[in-house]
């Protein structure tokens, strides 16, 4: 199930991203889909708080750790993505959405995303958790990855560059399945999962909070109850989810 899961989410990837560079767009309004990134974003957060510090926490006690690592972890991944996206933005304000720093930035923040929650899906030790994941990561992944496309055809980067500085953000999450999988799968080193997993959890929250802060449900404007409903839905789902898991 990881296998196709990879597969699915590859090919979400490269189909949510072709358009921009077969068109060179120059504007991606309208392309958003509100409901999908809502659920998404409750799950994300129920996810990391419900499910991945727990047992990040449990992991680490097991082993001897009793200094709340899980937390420290998530709360230093939270703020580099947060000071990832502010730096994004101050170029965005000063250079214009043209300027290849805000591109590369927008490339490197959005592959640290895919890389972890890619590893949290590889982590995942039940089936119900996997499934969950997974569709979070789809609810929102087309997205990204046209926006990202979209960023890099308005930048100077050149197409070829630009091409294949897009593979390497769709192969991000790919990469980061196989590399959650072979950490169960190994054992060698028992502190590679509790680490990661406490990384993967500090990345879904951002993504269920303050991700695209100039568009952020919980941010940009009060009052969204149709959106912010469906974060409720999706957190309410990870609760239940946890009864089991």
């Amino acid at each position: 199930m990881k296998l196709l899961s990879l597969i699915i989410i590859l090919l979400v990837t490269l189909i949510g991203g072709s358009y921009p560079f077969i068109k060179r767009l120059t504007s991606d309004q309208g392309r958003d889909f509100p409901i999908g990134e809502a659920l998404a974003a409750g799950v994300f957060l129920g996810a990391g708080l419900l499910h991945m510090l727990g047992d990040s926490a449990k992991l680490f006690d097991a082993l001897g750790y009793h200094y709340p690592w899980p937390f420290l972890l998530a709360g230093i991944i939270f703020l580099v993505l947060l000071l990832l996206e502010h730096l994004g933005r101050e170029i965005y304000e000063h250079q214009g959405a043209t300027h290849v720093g805000f591109a590369v930035l927008t490339l490197i923040m959005l592959s640290v995303h895919s890389f972890l929650e890619g590893a949290a899906l590889g982590l995942s030790n039940s089936f119900a958790m996997l499934m969950i994941i997974f569709l979070a990561i789809l609810a929102h992944k087309w997205a990204a990855s046209f926006a990202l496309a979209v960023q890099i055809n308005k930048s100077t980067i050149p197409s070829k560059l630009g091409i294949v500085l897009f593979l390497l953000f769709a192969i991000m999450t790919p990469l980061g399945i196989l590399f959650g999988s072979n950490i169960i799968q190994a054992g060698n080193n028992p502190l590679l999962e509790p680490i990661f997993t406490a990384l993967a959890a500090g990345t879904f929250l951002y993504l269920g909070t303050l991700h695209g802060l100039s568009r952020a449900i919980m941010v940009k404007t009060c009052c969204d109850l149709k959106n912010f409903n469906f974060v409720v839905i999706g957190f309410t789902i990870m609760a239940i989810v946890a009864i089991w898991t």
